[in-house]
């Protein structure tokens, strides 16, 4: 039996101002990509529709999650994609799959009470509470005096002032005595995800620094 049209409406505004959170209020503000932010609203919406037809026949519901599944595997073959990005892909998935089937069955409050706690959790993800990462860098490097163990304390302090981030331990990956360089593997503590602009700057200030170590 198909429900009545203000029901599919009120599941598609639910599902839609979730996706507006998750989308423009979490991933935007740290990531501003355009092509992104239209790939996860369309597919947010779309299918929710197209779940919600689904439940609306006597197709089994292993349908809908056979679509399900084809959507969260899909890859752009145009460029590789980050498993950041291809978490939030799966996120926008999920939402209107629990959308289209609880709003329209009446549990209304339950599909907020979903909806709320993956946004809340990707949030605090987001914003690093409570964790401390750390991210690997190679760096090419030309002071091979440095390099010997019992200088580990002088190569690392190099490393600090000469990239800028916060380093806390380096991996000599291979020396090539001809050229006299070495290639590293930086270990520094990440900071958390900064929005807009400043991400950006940020950014572009460490691949500077980074490149400066290479040499000549």
């Amino acid at each position: 039996m198909w429900p009545d049209v203000p029901s599919f409406l009120l599941g598609a505004a639910v599902n839609l101002v979730a996706a507006l959170a998750l989308v423009a209020g979490i991933y935007y503000r740290k990531s501003p990509n355009r092509e992104y932010v239209f790939s996860y609203l369309a597919f947010n919406v779309v299918i929710y529709c197209v779940m919600a037809l689904l439940t609306r026949t006597e197709l089994s519901v292993g349908v809908g999650f056979g679509l399900f599944a084809i959507f969260s595997v899909l890859r752009y073959r145009t460029e590789e994609t980050s498993f950041r990005e291809m978490t939030y892909l799966f996120v926008v998935i999920a939402l209107p799959v629990v959308n289209a089937v609880l709003v329209p069955a009446g549990d209304l409050a339950l599909a907020l009470v979903a909806n709320a706690l993956v946004i809340a959790l990707v949030y605090v993800i987001e914003e690093g509470w409570g964790f401390r990462f750390q991210a690997r860098q190679p760096v090419r490097y030309e002071r091979l005096e440095l390099i010997v163990p019992s200088r580990r304390d002088e190569l690392l302090a190099d490393l600090r002032h000469r990239t800028g981030l916060p380093v806390v331990s380096v991996e000599i990956r291979r020396i090539d005595l001809l050229t006299d360089v070495a290639d590293l593997i930086v270990t520094y503590r990440e900071e958390p995800r900064r929005s807009g602009r400043a991400l950006h700057e940020d950014t572009a200030r460490r691949e500077t620094a980074i490149g400066g170590t290479e040499a000549p």
